[in-house]
């Protein structure tokens, strides 16, 4: 019996946890590691899970973690991809992205998820069996490709021609959406290289798409929502519009139709919780004294089983035209 607890005792942790890792944690506090290293530093899988649930060690990628404190820059994307991507593999889709400095690519759904690296043998290499990458082929030309921190990768502009081809709309539009917000390639930039993927998978759906894409979007949720607007044949709304009533500001808002002084605002979980109410309340108040209709919109109406964004935007749409007669 003595035998036995010895040996679990690895998979002991002290019931005082710090209040961030300090000099005796057994790895490095400024670099990425992944779970090979951890378990080879001493740290059992049941300790590196329960420093990652309470929050003293982040998940970057699957299999890579890295100290809360350690600074998330783009230096450290591109050591925790060469953890798991081999030098002739090139980085793909959302990895490239959130590597290129996308703020919110690598969460289509859910924040709380981590996807597989998505990586591709741009010099004929099969597919990657790690259990850490999704990998495979495709053609990629030598200008599709770049480096950053010594991690090959697909430049912003193909990353966002791929995920604009090959997820679904609402993801889609979002990626073009972030990626264009990067500045690195411009809208007519983007559109002049669709004619090279005549015949590819998603190119329907990206010629559609990529008119609509607009840097000034500032998550998912702004995007799925100002695809809303096109479904119900509304007007194109402006993104992140400022308001004021005379000289003073009221609030700079997700999507406004502003000659119909129409709002839409998504409030995702992330950035409109329950600290935030309060303050949202006030400033939709004064929007609505000025004038102004608004509808807020959740995760419920514009991805929910029985989403109905589409049907509240246009009631609010008829709301605000009745307004402007009054």
């Amino acid at each position: 019996m003595r035998a036995r607890r010895e040996a679990r005792e690895p998979d002991r942790m002290p019931t005082q946890l710090p209040a961030v890792l300090g000099p005796d944690f057994p790895l490095p506090l400024d670099e990425p590691f992944s779970f090979d290293q951890a378990r080879r530093a001493g740290l059992a899988r049941r300790q590196l899970a329960l420093l990652t649930r309470e929050g003293l060690v982040r998940r970057l990628l699957n299999g890579v973690y890295v100290a809360a404190q350690a600074q998330d820059d783009q230096l450290l994307r591109a050591r925790a991809l060469k953890l798991v991507v081999p030098p002739n593999y090139v980085v793909t889709d959302e990895s490239a992205g959130w590597l290129a400095g996308a703020p919110m690519i690598l969460r289509p759904g859910s924040h709380l998820e981590v996807p597989a690296v998505t990586i591709f043998g741009a010099d004929g290499d099969g597919r990657l069996r790690n259990g850490l990458a999704a990998s495979g082929r495709r053609h990629l030309l030598p200008r599709d490709i770049t480096e950053i921190h010594g991690v090959r990768v697909t430049t912003p502009l193909r990353t966002a021609a791929d995920l604009g081809r090959l997820r679904h709309r609402d993801q889609a539009l979002s990626a073009m959406d972030q990626l264009l917000g990067l500045r690195s390639f411009t809208l007519d930039e983007l559109l002049e290289s669709l004619e090279r993927f005549r015949g590819f998978r998603g190119v329907r759906q990206i010629r559609w798409l990529a008119p609509l894409a607009d840097p000034r979007s500032e998550s998912p949720g702004e995007s799925a929502l100002r695809l809303r607007f096109y479904d119900a044949n509304l007007p194109r709304p402006v993104p992140q519009v400022e308001i004021f009533d005379g000289d003073t500001f009221l609030a700079r808002v997700d999507l406004a139709i502003e000659e119909l002084k129409f709002v839409a605002e998504y409030d995702g979980l992330e950035w409109h919780g329950p600290d935030r109410l309060e303050h949202d309340r006030r400033r939709r108040d004064a929007l609505q004294r000025a004038g102004y209709t608004v509808c807020v919109f959740t995760s419920t109406n514009v991805y929910g089983r029985k989403q109905d964004a589409v049907e509240v935007l246009r009631a609010g749409v008829r709301a605000a035209r009745a307004r402007l007669a009054e």
